[in-house]
């Protein structure tokens, strides 16, 4: 057996279909992100702006998060020592779920390493906790929740993305004495667009299923306090499985769900994802305490980032160009062509040092690649002018459509 050229093989396919992943190598520059530095493959250093970051808001410089790691170096050391289980519970894992708690109004909290360990984990035990669960995913669910619900090898049905209509008739359909779940994001990243929150609990209600609601995107951004679109349309109590990350809006890493004390006792008494990995350091846990209690009582960096999103979308309309439709704090450009989708992010970085990852397949259907742009309180004006002009020079050069996409 040749193992290197079916390796080979693998790569090539990649290669030739224009969705072959290059990683970025980008130095962070404390106090004026989103300014980096790119090490580039020639060996230079080229100074550069990050335009598709998911630390929404800027809290991963924020020094009253840097204050809070720094600190728990000091007194704590670098890693927890083990699983969660085994002597890698810490006061810090303590006070961050109980954070996390009152962030969503939960009985309790559970932190994982990632928002990604956190649905895989959760979703996979849960038929273990229900024998005969019938899991009902919307279509767009993140990766990690798609995997989750696989391992759980339940019975699952999959409804069209955001379709209550057909979310209804499955629901119908099923065994009206089996268990249920119902699993739906807040905001769907790649296009922006948000979930049926509202309309999604009162089917939860009426057949009697739980609610699995993942806010990866959410939590930080919206709400008055942060707790994501479910705290934003006052439905936190009719959720009853929330997920959310501290990668993102919060600045640091790990993932986490809130429920009801019951829920999170048997998620972390049953599933091995939790069980079996060493747990956070200490000094992520301290910054994640730092940046939601921030965020609890800082509403202007979620209004100033929604701002720029709003005049980001306005500007790219004007020119045309085809952003696709949404309300929420990201900016989804289609191309439609991964070699074009491609060409441009390069472009973007080499000849104007704008850091922009293309999207394409499998993250993606194929047809609908695109460029995907977080704009943050943190952009300033003339990052915003830089990057308009060159992608209204780019979409000229690239012959490409400057027609609306609906969402």
């Amino acid at each position: 057996m040749d193992y290197n050229a079916h390796l080979d093989k693998a790569l090539e396919a990649l290669h030739r279909e224009d969705r072959y992943r290059v990683f970025m190598d980008i130095v962070r520059q404390k106090g004026s992100f989103p300014r980096a530095k790119w090490n580039r493959p020639d060996g230079e250093v080229q100074d550069i702006s990050v335009w598709c970051g998911n630390d929404y808001l800027g809290m991963g410089q924020n020094p009253v998060v840097l204050d809070a790691m720094h600190d728990a170096i000091e007194k704590a050391g670098a890693g927890s020592g083990g699983t969660r289980n085994i002597s890698g519970t810490t006061a810090y894992h303590n006070a961050l779920e109980a954070e996390l708690a009152d962030l969503h109004q939960k009985e309790d909290a559970l932190v994982f390493t990632s928002a990604y360990i956190a649905n895989d984990a959760t979703l996979s035990v849960l038929p273990k906790l229900f024998p005969g669960l019938i899991i009902f995913s919307d279509e767009l669910n993140h990766a990690s929740m798609i995997e989750g619900v696989r391992r759980g090898k339940c019975e699952k049905k999959i409804w069209r993305h955001n379709d209550v209509a057909h979310l209804r008739e499955l629901l119908e359909a099923a065994d009206p004495s089996a268990p249920k779940l119902i699993a739906f994001e807040s905001v769907y990243s790649m296009d922006g667009d948000f979930g049926r929150l509202r309309e999604v609990c009162d089917l939860a209600e009426e057949f009697g299923a739980l609610t699995y609601l993942d806010e990866v995107h959410a939590v930080g951004m919206y709400g008055p306090r942060g707790g994501g679109v479910s705290e934003a349309e006052g439905l936190t109590e009719r959720i009853d499985i929330i997920n959310g990350t501290l990668g993102k809006a919060f600045g640091v890493m790990g993932g986490y769900i809130a429920a009801s004390a019951k829920m999170v006792d048997a998620v972390r008494s049953y599933a091995p994802g939790f069980i079996f990995t060493t747990s956070l350091p200490p000094a992520v846990l301290a910054g994640a305490v730092a940046s939601i209690r921030y965020l609890k009582e800082h509403q202007e960096l979620r209004d100033q980032q929604q701002e720029a999103a709003k005049v980001l979308k306005l500007r790219l309309k004007a020119m045309g160009l085809p952003v696709i439709d949404s309300t929420s704090h990201i900016v989804p450009v289609h191309v439609g062509n991964p070699g074009k989708c491609k060409m441009l992010s390069d472009s973007l970085l080499n000849d104007y040092g704008i850091y922009v990852q293309p999207i394409n397949f499998p993250t993606v259907p194929r047809g609908t690649e695109r460029l995907r742009f977080t704009p943050s309180p943190v952009h300033d004006s003339g990052m915003m002018d830089e990057l308009v002009h060159a992608l209204d020079s780019l979409w000229k050069h690239c012959e490409l459509a400057r027609s609306a996409v609906a969402c």
